[in-house]
């Protein structure tokens, strides 16, 4: 990266592969539906999301932030651009599992 921030599109890759890898050492198999289900018990808290969790219909809740761009003088170190205004919760930040649109779910509710 040579020095430069990660982009939010990295950073949730990064974040996603040491969620699954994570959850191969839980299940103790790389076999995907023991994986998936270690996922979705698994909760995610790192660098990237806060509070996180993959829910049946695959989607990965989690906090979002409302962010403001600091200005030069309130930047105190490399990377600290952003001051957080307010943090909203994933289950408000995201559509409820109710209102999926996921067909393997919507073909399970049959």
């Amino acid at each position: 990266m040579n020095g430069r921030m990660p982009t939010m599109s990295q950073a949730g890759c990064y974040s996603g592969a040491m969620h699954y890898l994570k959850a191969i050492q839980a299940a103790g198999t790389d076999e995907a539906k023991a994986v998936a289900q270690k996922m979705r018990e698994l909760p995610v808290n790192d660098f990237f999301a806060k509070n996180g969790k993959v829910r049946e219909d695959g989607r990965m809740v989690h906090d979002m932030y409302l962010a403001q761009v600091k200005k030069a003088e309130e930047s105190k170190y490399p990377w600290d651009y952003y001051k957080i205004l307010r943090v909203i919760p994933g289950d408000e930040a995201y559509k409820p599992l109710a209102d999926t649109q996921c067909p393997y779910l919507l073909e399970k509710k049959k």
